[in-house]
């Protein structure tokens, strides 16, 4: 019996994506907002809790490596079904922690599963979206990062309120294997699934101005990438940006408590406002570039443009510590993750602009690399001056080192001449 065939499924595909992406960031978040009450019942530090944190940054970035060849090599859809089983059993496994190491040692495998996502979702976006579509597909998908940042502290305190902190991280992990389902009946590749019309493929097929394979096989396609100045701006621009989140992702809830005393009830309340503003942010990036790309601008030219105007709010960060109280301090923490998620839409979407199928997932994965080693070391920084200091020099350089990331990809990044396949 022929399978029917589904209209819009590119579409299908990237809300699939979205929910992988809600439920990664369900499962990291977790941590996050029950720190107040885990650096309390541990008697940790910020410079151990930071250590938590870096460890799960650390693999994280590691992943971001290897995983984005690993996909490349197995193909997306069982790269992303293995990495969605191994997080969701770290995230289960965490309920079993008890101190600085053990938290350490499973936040680490956390990180190597979670690492997977993106790669894996920039891949597919490729393999699914013509060139003009693929800006708004990035933001879909990544928008589910602040869904799940949203969703994450009402959700995790309501659960350790009611049956433990414990389960909160059990109840993540479950999330994933729900999900399971879902992606392995919706996603095959474009020339072999069963339910893409004929019209869809050839828009699809149309509209890309890449090609989908490497003029070069086997490990050299991987090598000659290091020496394209289009991946280093896509690999600093990432790793001067993406620290900035990693800090508003992990002491935000932290930081409420320390600086604005806000108890753990308060923190489920306010401490997703700055990420519905991100997730505002990452349809900004998507629109944004997609306008600009409409009306003639050249695509590459187009996400730069978005990344300049992106950068201005970030400064918002700058007088976070001087906010006359809580509210201020989130409005302009909110404008500033505003700021940042439309900046990222363009970070992510630059690999599948750029390069050829077959390697969008490496490169990606690479400036993953880059962004997690440097926001380890921003996170485990940033505890050790919150110790001996303030928050204050952590806001400044929030809101200063994005201007380095935006340099990076108008300097170094062009738009490549036309291939073939």
């Amino acid at each position: 019996m022929k399978t029917k065939s589904l209209n819009r499924l590119r579409w299908w595909i990237v809300w699939t994506l979205f929910g992988s992406t809600v439920i990664n960031y369900i499962s990291r978040q977790t941590l996050s907002v029950l720190a107040p009450v885990l650096t309390h019942e541990l008697h940790l530090d910020h410079t151990q809790y930071a250590q938590i944190v870096s460890a799960f940054q650390i693999a994280y970035a590691l992943t971001w490596l290897v995983g984005g060849i690993f996909i490349d090599v197995i193909g997306t859809r069982l790269g992303l079904a293995l990495a969605v089983i191994w997080w969701s059993l770290s995230s289960m496994l965490t309920a079993f922690a008890n101190s600085l190491f053990s938290f350490g040692v499973f936040r680490f495998l956390l990180g190597m599963g979670e690492g997977c996502n993106w790669p894996g979702a920039t891949k597919a976006v490729a393999e699914w979206f013509p060139a003009r579509e693929r800006g708004l597909a990035v933001a879909i998908f990544d928008s589910g990062s602040s869904v799940g940042a949203i969703i994450a502290p009402p959700l995790v305190v309501w659960l350790a309120a009611t049956v433990g902190w414990r389960y909160a991280f059990v109840a993540s992990g479950l999330l994933g294997f729900l999900w399971l389902a879902t992606w392995l009946t919706i996603y095959h590749p474009l020339t072999s699934h069963p339910r893409v019309t004929v019209e869809e493929r050839q828009l699809i097929e149309a509209g890309r101005d890449t090609a989908t394979t490497s003029s070069r096989s086997g490990t050299g396609r991987y090598l000659a990438l290091l020496g394209q100045a289009n991946v280093w701006g896509i690999v600093l621009g990432r790793a001067f940006s993406d620290p900035i989140w990693w800090f508003y992702v992990f002491w935000i809830p932290q930081y409420l408590s320390d600086a604005r005393g806000f108890s753990l009830k308060q923190i489920g309340i306010f401490a997703w406002i700055p990420f519905l503003a991100a997730d505002l942010g990452n349809f900004t990036g998507g629109f944004g570039s997609g306008f600009f790309i409409e009306r003639g601008i050249p695509v590459i030219r187009a996400r730069k443009l978005v990344c300049i105007l992106s950068a201005i709010p970030m400064l918002a960060a700058i007088p976070v510590t001087h906010a006359p109280n809580a509210y201020w301090a989130l409005a302009l923490i909110s404008l500033a993750t505003w700021g940042y998620a439309s900046w990222s839409t363009m970070a992510l979407t630059f690999p599948s602009d750029l390069f050829p199928q077959d390697v969008v997932a490496s490169v990606s994965g690479l400036s993953g690399f880059g962004a997690g080693v440097m926001g380890s070391l921003f996170t485990f920084a940033a505890g050790a001056i919150v110790d001996r200091y303030s928050y204050l020099p952590v806001f400044i350089a929030a809101g200063v080192i994005p201007l380095l990331a935006t340099a990076a990809v108008l300097i170094l990044i062009r738009a490549p001449q036309m291939t073939t396949t």
